[in-house]
């Protein structure tokens, strides 16, 4: 004789079911759908903002804009070449093929004026270089780049490069322009060393700092 299903048990069947009957969830609807993915791509924006933000802030450091506003000598005759710690600069500090950044004692009338320091043998200085404004192989230049005045502070072997557009400067030839949007070389400064073996200025940089002046 064939059974049915008595009352009693639909409504055990009923009670064992797992069903979430409390309507759609955050996943369930399409509803839900755009709101994950309005979430995700927020989340997605702000991530890269952050990431954008903390690249360019280190960038934004090594390549701050020189902005002058003294219009008289940066460096004179006499000035002593000092570190980023104020400490003079002697003779035996750089050893050949060896660069740094000095700045003027006492800067005067200047905020900053960064002078890339060089020794190379003198020897390999070519054409372009002011022999009369170097001593025992060590050469010096503005820092300021000569097309858009940021800091020249990258180096490819014997050339310094601007971290801005790139132009490239040859220091062995002058600080000649080997290459980008520069439209002359750095200045060079006229230095000497002392009877006390620390090395000073004898004037100022032979052309003006930074853009324009060409």
């Amino acid at each position: 004789m064939r059974e049915y299903p008595k009352p009693d048990d639909d409504e055990e069947q009923g009670d064992d079911c797992s069903c979430d009957e409390a309507g759609p969830t955050l996943y369930g609807d399409a509803r839900a759908e755009l709101r994950r993915r309005d979430f995700a791509k927020f989340l997605a924006t702000v991530g890269g903002l952050t990431a954008v933000a903390s690249l360019t802030a280190p960038l934004a450091s090594t390549t701050q804009v020189f902005e002058r506003g003294y219009e008289g000598p940066v460096y004179s005759d006499g000035i002593h070449l000092v570190d980023g710690e104020g400490e003079r600069v002697t003779e035996g500090r750089l050893a050949e093929g060896e660069h740094m950044t000095v700045f003027p004692e006492p800067r005067p009338g200047i905020e900053d004026a960064p002078t890339l320091l060089v020794r190379y043998p003198e020897s390999e200085y070519g054409g372009g270089i002011k022999t009369g404004f170097t001593v025992n192989g060590y050469a010096a230049f503005s820092k300021v780049c000569t097309h858009a005045g940021c800091m020249v502070s990258d180096r490819e072997e014997d050339l310094v490069v601007c971290p801005c557009h790139f132009g490239k400067f040859n220091v062995l030839d002058g600080a000649a322009v080997s290459g980008g949007p520069p439209g002359r070389a750095l200045p060079q400064l006229p230095i000497t060393v002392t009877s006390d073996g620390q090395l000073v200025a004898t004037g100022d940089f032979e052309g003006p700092v930074g853009p324009g002046g060409g």
